[in-house]
C-alpha cells in the first residue's frame, strides 16, 4: 500500500475511534488536503482518484456523524478501487472484538463488582477490508484495516458517573480537573507523596529538610507588609512536641480556611528565623484519617473547588484496584525484561499507592522510559517516512561553491564550514532535506542558511524564509540581500570569474509581511508566481493562500519553536517536497535533543566568529541598582544605548515585582530624565512594536524599557547594556537569549542581573550567567534546574506531555533511546503480531501520527 493511502487509513481509523468528531486531524480532516495532494501525486495516484478524496473531505466537517461514518465507507471503497498497488502477501489476524461501553448511569453497580464487558453483536470481527459487505460500518471496516487490538478494557472510556458515589455534581467538579472517564482517573498521577509512616516530631525537625508534619493550628492571621502591596498571613503549628511558625505570602485566602483547633498537615522545606524553627509556603492540607493514609505512603492529588482529597483518593483508589490489572502491558516482554523494567499494571498501581518508595522509585522508571521509549520511536517513523520521499538534487561544483563562501564579508569559522558541506550532502542525496541548525547568539547560521539559498538559486529555484516576528524577518531581508547581492570579489581583477558572481539580484528578492502595502504584496505575489523572485523572506504572511510559488525547493523556518505544526506544513506545501531547513538560538542540551528532535538530522554551530568580545555579566543586589544606573549613563554618554528587561508588563496588588509600564514613568520622571526611554512590551499591536524597534534602532531613544517581547531577533549593534530585573524570574537559557541583544557591536557590553531579593540561593543560581557565556552549558544547567518543561512547551507535535520523565537523566533517556533503535531496525512498521499494542500505544501517544512531516 502506497505511503499516502496508509496516511489516509491511519487518519480514518483515528477519526473512527473518535466517533467522528473530526479532530482526527487539530482543525478537521480538511487541513490535510494541500500536504496530502502532493503525496498523492508523487506516489502516482490517478489525477480523478485524488479529486475524488479531495471532495469529499472538503464537505466532511459539515456532514453529521452518520454521514461521516457512511462517507468514510464509501470513500474507502472508491480508494480500494482506484488503488493500483499489488496487493500485499502479509496476513494479519483480525482485531480483538470491541467491548462494549459502560452505561453512564450513577445507578450503576459499584466498581468493583462489575462484571466482565461482552463483545456486542454488531462489532464482531469482520473480513479484511476489501471483502467488506456493503451494509458494515466504517468505524469496524477502518478498525480491521488497521488490524490494530485494544489497548485497554472498552469500559474505561465510560464516563465518571459510571462509579458509584459519582453523580452529576462532582462528576462536573473533577471535570475542572480534566477529569472525565475512567481512564483519566487511572492515569492521573499524584503530585506529591506523604510518608505518613515516618513522620516527625516538631521538635526534631532539621534544617534544610523536605518534612511533613501534622498538629494543630494554635493561631492564625493576616498582616499587610511595610511595602502595602504584599500580605503576609502566618499561623503558629503546635504538635505537643513543639512549635513551628509558618508564613505563607499573598496567600490571604488560608486564614479563612484555617482556624485555631483545627488539625492540619504541613509539607516543606524547614528554615530558620531568630533560632526558631519556620515553614514559608508549605503545601498543607487538613488532617483525614483513613485506611489509605496512616502508616503507609500516601499520594496527594491537585484539587479543585468541591473536591476534597479523601474523596478523590478513595475513587482513584477503587478504578485503580480494579481496572489496574486488567490494562495490558504494550511494551515487548523482551525489551521490558533486558531493561529492567516493572510491568504496566504494577506500575500504574504502584506509582498511586506505592508499598515502599523503592517500588515507587521503580513504578516511575518504567512510566518514565515509556513517554521517552514511544516519543523516540514516533521520531524515528517520522524521520524514515521524510526520507522515504524524492527530492530533487541540487550539485554544485567545488569551485563556484568555494568562490561564494568567499565572496562572503567575513571569514566562516571551522563550524560553520562543517555545517555546509552537511547541508550540501543533503542537497545531493535525492531525499528531502530535514535539519536543525542550533547555534548559540551570533554563531553565524544566517550565513549558512545564505549559502544553502546560493545552491537553490544557482539551479534556478526559489526558496523562502520564514521568521516569527516582522522586526525579524526585515533583519533576515537586509542580512540576506547583503550577503546574497554584494560583490565583495578582491580588488585584483583577474581574480574575478563567473564563480564570484552574487548569487540573486536585489530584484530577485522579496519582503513580505503583515505591513507590506497591498500594491507591493501584489506585484510581489506576481513575481513570486512567475519565478522572476528567487527568494521571499517574510513572517506567516508567507502561508497565506494567495501566495503561489513557481517552484519552491528549500524552506527555512528561524526560531522554529514560534512556529506550530501547521505553519511549518503549510509553507512546506507551497512546494514539491522542498528541502527543509530549520534554526534556533535556543540551546537543546544534547538529551534533549536525542529525543525531541530525534526526526530532524541536527547540526550545531559550537564555534563563535574571531573577534567576538564576551559580554561582562554581574549579579547585584536590589540595593546595588544605582551601580547599574550609573553603568547605564555612562554608556550612553558614550554614544552607546541600553535595555532594561521586567518579567511583567504592569503590576498588581497580589505581589512586588517590578513591572515595565509601572517602572518606565519612575525611570523617566525620576532616574533619567534628561534621556529619551522608549517602551515596548507584548500587548502593543505589531506595528507600534515594530515602530517603537526602529526607533531605537535610529538612535531616537537612548533607553529601551521592555519586557522578553525581544528575546529573539533584535539586532542593535549600538546597544552595550542589558539590565534585566526580576532575573530569578527567568530560566538560565532565556537569560542567555536576552544577553545576546547586547554584545553586537565592536565595543564591550555588559549584562546585569537584579533579583527580586537578595537571596543567596538564587544568586548563586544566576552567577552561573556570570561564570560562561557558554548558551549549551547554561542549557544543561537550566535543564537540572527547572526541568524540561519549557522546551516540550515549544515542540508542538502532537505528542502527549510528559508526566514522569526527567530528561536530565541521561542514563534513562539513552536506554530508552536505545530500545526504541534496536526495536525500529528490527520492526519500523510495527507489523509483527507482538507489536501490535504496542503500535496502537504509540499511534495514542502521538494523536494518530500527525507530526512535524504530516
Amino acid at each position: 500500500m502506497k505511503p499516502s493511502i496508509q496516511k489516509l487509513q491511519k487518519i480514518f481509523k483515528l477519526e473512527a475511534d473518535r466517533g467522528y468528531d473530526n479532530h482526527a486531524v487539530m482543525g478537521g480532516l480538511d487541513r490535510i488536503l494541500d500536504v496530502w495532494v502532493n503525496e498523492a501525486r508523487e506516489d502516482g495516484l490517478p489525477d480523478d482518484l485524488i479529486q475524488f478524496v479531495s471532495d469529499r473531505i472538503k464537505d466532511y466537517g459539515r456532514l453529521t456523524e452518520k454521514s461521516r461514518a457512511e462517507m468514510l465507507q464509501g470513500l474507502w471503497r472508491r480508494i480500494q478501487r482506484g488503488e493500483t498497488e499489488e496487493p500485499t502477501q502479509e496476513t494479519v489476524e483480525p482485531t480483538q472484538p470491541a467491548m462494549e461501553e459502560i452505561e453512564a448511569s450513577a445507578d450503576v453497580s459499584p466498581l468493583q463488582e462489575l462484571p466482565e464487558i461482552a463483545p456486542t453483536d454488531q462489532m464482531e470481527s469482520m473480513p479484511p477490508f476489501q471483502a467488506s459487505p456493503a451494509g458494515a460500518t466504517a468505524q469496524a471496516m477502518i478498525q480491521e484495516a488497521v488490524q490494530l487490538p485494544p489497548l485497554e478494557p472498552k469500559a474505561l472510556s465510560a464516563p465518571l458517573t459510571a462509579v458509584r458515589g459519582i453523580g452529576e455534581r462532582l462528576a462536573a467538579n473533577l471535570g475542572r480537573l480534566e477529569l472525565h472517564t475512567l481512564r483519566d482517573l487511572l492515569y492521573y498521577f499524584p503530585r506529591r507523596y506523604d510518608d505518613y509512616s515516618r513522620m516527625k516530631p516538631i521538635n526534631r525537625l532539621n534544617y534544610g529538610e523536605e518534612v511533613t508534619v501534622i498538629g494543630t493550628v494554635q493561631n492564625i492571621s493576616t498582616r499587610p507588609a511595610r511595602s502595602g502591596k504584599l500580605k503576609i498571613t502566618e499561623a503558629v503549628i503546635h504538635d505537643g512536641s513543639g512549635s513551628l511558625r509558618v508564613t505563607w505570602f499573598n496567600q490571604d485566602y488560608i486564614a479563612r480556611r484555617l482556624h485555631p483547633g483545627m488539625q492540619i498537615s504541613l509539607a516543606g522545606k524547614v528554615s530558620q528565623y531568630l533560632g526558631r524553627a519556620v515553614m514559608e509556603n508549605p503545601s498543607w492540607e487538613p488532617l483525614e484519617q483513613e485506611p489509605l493514609v496512616t502508616g503507609r505512603i500516601v499520594p496527594v492529588y491537585s484539587l479543585t473547588e468541591g473536591v476534597r482529597q479523601k474523596w478523590l483518593r478513595t475513587q482513584i483508589h477503587k478504578v485503580v484496584s480494579y481496572w489496574g490489572p486488567r490494562i495490558p502491558d504494550y511494551l515487548p516482554e523482551e525489551i521490558r525484561r533486558s531493561a529492567g523494567l516493572m510491568n504496566l499494571p504494577t506500575a500504574i498501581l504502584q506509582a498511586h499507592f506505592p508499598d515502599s518508595w523503592e517500588s515507587l522509585r521503580a513504578a516511575q522508571e518504567r512510566l518514565a522510559f515509556d513517554e521517552i521509549f514511544l516519543l523516540h520511536l514516533g521520531a524515528l517513523g517520522q524521520k524514515r517516512a521524510w526520507k522515504d520521499r524524492a527530492a530533487r538534487v541540487f550539485s554544485v561544483d567545488p569551485e563556484w561553491l568555494d568562490a561564494q563562501k568567499q565572496r562572503l564579508p567575513f571569514p566562516l569559522t571551522n563550524a560553520q564550514q562543517r555545517v555546509i558541506s552537511e547541508i550540501q550532502q543533503d542537497l545531493q542525496s535525492g531525499k528531502p532535506m530535514n535539519r536543525l541548525i542550533q547555534g548559540d547568539v551570533g554563531s553565524g547560521k544566517t550565513a549558512v542558511a545564505a549559502i544553502a539559498i546560493a545552491v537553490i538559486a544557482h539551479h534556478g529555484a526559489q526558496a523562502a524564509m520564514m521568521a516569527p516576528t516582522s522586526i525579524l524577518a526585515e533583519q533576515h531581508y537586509k542580512t540576506l540581500l547583503n550577503l546574497l547581492t554584494a560583490s565583495y570579489s578582491q580588488p585584483d581583477m583577474d581574480r574575478l570569474n563567473s564563480n564570484a558572481t552574487p548569487p540573486l539580484r536585489p530584484d530577485e528578492i522579496g519582503l513580505l509581511i503583515g505591513a507590506t502595502p497591498e500594491g507591493e504584496k501584489q506585484r510581489i505575489r506576481a513575481a513570486l508566481a512567475a519565478g522572476t523572485i528567487k527568494l521571499l523572506v517574510g513572517t506567516h504572511a508567507l502561508i497565506e493562500d494567495p501566495v503561489e510559488f513557481a517552484d519552491l525547493q528549500l524552506a527555512i523556518i528561524d526560531e522554529q519553536h514560534r512556529f506550530g505544526v501547521e505553519q511549518r506544513a503549510a509553507l512546506r506545501a507551497k512546494g514539491d517536497n522542498p528541502h527543509l531547513l530549520v534554526m534556533t538560538a535556543t540551546p537543546i542540551p544534547r538529551s534533549l535533543a536525542l529525543t525531541i528532535y530525534g526526526d530532524l538530522d541536527l547540526s550545531v554551530i559550537d564555534e563563535m566568529p574571531p573577534g567576538r568580545r564576551p559580554v561582562s555579566t554581574f549579579v547585584l543586589t536590589p540595593r546595588e541598582r544605582e551601580r547599574a544606573y550609573t553603568l547605564i549613563r555612562s554608556q550612553v554618554e558614550q554614544g552607546r544605548q541600553a535595555f532594561i528587561i521586567y518579567p511583567l508588563i504592569e503590576g498588581n496588588d497580589h505581589n512586588d515585582v517590578k513591572a515595565a509600564v509601572d517602572e518606565y514613568a519612575v525611570l523617566q520622571k525620576e532616574v533619567f530624565p534628561d534621556l529619551n526611554i522608549g517602551l515596548l512590551h507584548g500587548r502593543m499591536r505589531p506595528d507600534e512594536k515594530d515602530a517603537v524597534m526602529e526607533d531605537f534602532r535610529q538612535g531616537k531613544y537612548h533607553i529601551l524599557v521592555s519586557t522578553t517581547v525581544i528575546e529573539v531577533g533584535v539586532d542593535i549593534p549600538n546597544a552595550s547594556v542589558m539590565l534585566i530585573e526580576g532575573a530569578n524570574r527567568f530560566g538560565l537559557a532565556q537569560l542567555h537569549q536576552l544577553r545576546g541583544r547586547v554584545g553586537r557591536g565592536a565595543e564591550q557590553s555588559y549584562c546585569l542581573l537584579i533579583p527580586d531579593h537578595p537571596d543567596a540561593a538564587e544568586n548563586e543560581r544566576l552567577q552561573v550567567m556570570a561564570s560562561t557565556n557558554d548558551g549549551f552549558v547554561l542549557a544543561e544547567k537550566d535543564l537540572q534546574q527547572r526541568g524540561p518543561g519549557q522546551f516540550f512547551g515549544v515542540r508542538q507535535s502532537g505528542y502527549a506531555e510528559m508526566q514522569f520523565a526527567n530528561l536530565t537523566d541521561i542514563r534513562l533517556v539513552e536506554k530508552a533511546c536505545r530500545f526504541a533503535q534496536m526495536l525500529f531496525d528490527q520492526d519500523p512498521n510495527l507489523t509483527r503480531p507482538e507489536h501490535q499494542l504496542l503500535a496502537f500505544a504509540l499511534q495514542q501517544s502521538w494523536g494518530g501520527g500527525k507530526g512535524d512531516i504530516s
